[in-house]
C-alpha cells in the first residue's frame, strides 16, 4: 500500500535534503570516412507537385566540416522523468516525414500531422512497442499516439509512398537529443550524476547499440563522438 505524505510534511523533508542540480550536455558528432552518394527518390506525379525539389535518401546527412546529422544521443541509465515542453510533431510535408529522427518519452503523446493534400498512412513497425497503422487522407489532419516502452529506434513508414521513413527514439526520460545539420546536440536538464551516454546512428550502427561513453554531469559538460562508416 502506498503512503502519501501531506504536502507540508513533504516540503519540510525536501527542505532538509540537498537540492539536485541540473546540468547541460553539449557536443558534436563527426563522421569519419566518405559515405556513398545519397540516392535520388523518384516521386509520384502528385508528390512531385507537392515537392518540386530534388529528393534524396537521408542515410548520411553531413555538414561542411564533417558533422553528422540525425544521430540520436541519449542517457541510458537516468531515472524516469516526465517530458518537457510541448508535444513533438511528426509531420508529412512534400511526401517526406519531417523530422527524419525525433525522440519522445515513454507514455508521452506526440502529434502526427499530414500537411499534404495527399493520402498518407502512418505505419509504426516497432520491435518492442505495439504496432499501429492508420490513414490520414485530409490535409491538416492531426492524430495523437504514444509508446509504452523504451525503444531506440521505432521505424515509421508510409505504405502508400514506400520511400517515406522516419525514426523515433523512446526513452523513460527527456534526456536525449538529435544532432542538427552540423552534428551538434544539447541535452538539458539532466540531474548531476554519473551516466552512460550513447550516440546511435541508424545507418552506421543498425542492430548494434551505438557508441557508449561514461560521463559525469556536473553543471555544463561537453561530450563529442566520432562515428565511423562501417567497412563494406
Amino acid at each position: 500500500m502506498k503512503i502519501r505524505l501531506p504536502c507540508l510534511t513533504a516540503a519540510l523533508l525536501a527542505g532538509a535534503l540537498p537540492l539536485l542540480t541540473a546540468g547541460e550536455i553539449t557536443g558534436k558528432v563527426t563522421l569519419k570516412g566518405t559515405p556513398k552518394p545519397e540516392l535520388e527518390i523518384p516521386l509520384t506525379p502528385s508528390c512531385s507537385k507537392a515537392n518540386p525539389n530534388k529528393v534524396t535518401t537521408r542515410h548520411y546527412v553531413v555538414g561542411p566540416d564533417g558533422g553528422l546529422a540525425n544521430v540520436f544521443v541519449y542517457l541510458t541509465d537516468a531515472k524516469p522523468a516526465p517530458p518537457v515542453g510541448e508535444p513533438p510533431i511528426l509531420d508529412q510535408v512534400g511526401c517526406m516525414y519531417d523530422p527524419y529522427v525525433m525522440g519522445v518519452v515513454v507514455g508521452q503523446k506526440f502529434k502526427i500531422r499530414n500537411s499534404d493534400a495527399e493520402l498518407h498512412n502512418i505505419h509504426a513497425t516497432p520491435k518492442v512497442n505495439r504496432e499501429f497503422n492508420f490513414g490520414q487522407p485530409i490535409k491538416g489532419q492531426v492524430s495523437e499516439k504514444s509508446f509504452d516502452q523504451p525503444e531506440v529506434l521505432v521505424r515509421m513508414k508510409c505504405d502508400v509512398h514506400p520511400w517515406m521513413f522516419a525514426y523515433i527514439g523512446v526513452c523513460e526520460h527527456p534526456y536525449f537529443a538529435v544532432t542538427d545539420k552540423n552534428g551538434g546536440y544539447t541535452i538539458a536538464g539532466a540531474p548531476d550524476g554519473k551516466y552512460t551516454i550513447v550516440a546511435y546512428h541508424l545507418k552506421t550502427h543498425g542492430a548494434n547499440p551505438g557508441i557508449t561513453q561514461a560521463i559525469e554531469v556536473k553543471g555544463s559538460v561537453k561530450q563529442d563522438f566520432t562515428v565511423e562508416i562501417p567497412a563494406q
